[in-house]
């Protein structure tokens, strides 16, 4: 039978998850977790949960240069701030994508990473920008890019014991635009067959953040200025995406599906993005 446990602050919190190693899970939304615990796919010993910690980190801080989310942000929360709709839209595109709105009132963005889905639809949007994660445990804090978080499916750094307790994501350079795009069977009630997130920076270089078409989700980068009204460079750019692209065929869509739609929906981000940054700079 499987244990709750809410404990009142953190150190509490990890000393049970260090204890009970991989017999714990924690919980904040459990949008997730509780449907594989009522289905019988994941069996904890205990569950763990976060929502009582009385010294987690604030759901959302705003700093000059940059916004540090706590594991209680919602999604919900996250959409509807002035802040990162302005910095950060393409997280606030994906985050709308996600499930209904009650789910979004209590999924956690933090929550959303963890699960380490490669369909996870916030993930490629945030692969576009300088993005930390920051996991602790009872033996210390430490740091980790975005981009190295994910190791393969349900798997990444966060490992037995541990706990992500912050996000931190860098303010966008001026000229910075960004852009996210998805593809579904159903419209909010299924995970994405294949996504796409583009950044456009003012010199037009371009980074890309691709979901559902790799076992974790995938960034590459073009660091040469390009016009993405000129097909040839854009082109170039696509091909990148087309090669570490290697989606498999299962219930959502085939692998040739896939690996010719992420360049559709990458192309779409990547104008998205630049058309983002004109409107920009025109009203700036």
């Amino acid at each position: 039978m499987t244990r709750y446990y809410r404990p009142r602050n953190k150190a509490d919190a990890l000393a049970v998850l260090a204890e009970e190693g991989s017999g714990a899970r924690p919980l904040v939304g459990g949008t997730d977790l509780l449907v594989g615990v009522r289905h019988r796919t994941v069996e904890p010993k205990v569950i763990v949960d976060l929502k009582g910690i009385e010294d987690l980190p604030d759901p959302l801080r705003i700093e000059d240069d940059r916004v540090l989310v706590g594991p209680t942000l919602t999604l919900g929360e996250l959409a509807t701030d002035p802040t990162v709709q302005e910095w950060f839209p393409s997280l606030v595109e994906a985050a709308l994508t996600v499930g209904s709105v009650a789910i979004r009132n209590r999924a956690s963005l933090i929550g959303n990473c963890c699960n380490g889905s490669p369909a996870a639809d916030t993930v490629p949007a945030m692969l576009v920008h300088e993005v930390a994660v920051t996991i602790e445990s009872v033996e210390g804090v430490r740091t980790v890019p975005l981009r190295d978080f994910f190791l393969g499916p349900r798997r990444t750094l966060c490992g037995t014991g541990e706990i992500v307790t912050g996000i931190g994501m860098r303010r966008p350079s001026a000229g910075y635009g960004s852009a996210f795009q998805r593809l579904t069977r159903r419209r909010g009630v299924d995970l994405a067959t294949v996504s796409a997130a583009a950044g456009v920076d003012r010199t037009g270089s371009v980074v890309l953040g691709l979901g559902a078409v790799g076992p974790r989700p995938l960034r590459t980068e073009w660091d040469e200025p390009i016009d993405p009204a000129d097909e040839d460079a854009l082109g170039h750019v696509l091909e990148r995406a087309s090669v570490i692209a290697t989606p498999i065929s299962d219930i959502r869509g085939g692998q040739e599906y896939r690996a010719a739609m992420v360049k559709v929906l990458a192309r779409r981000a990547v104008l998205a993005a630049a058309d983002r940054r004109r409107r920009e700079e025109v009203s700036a």
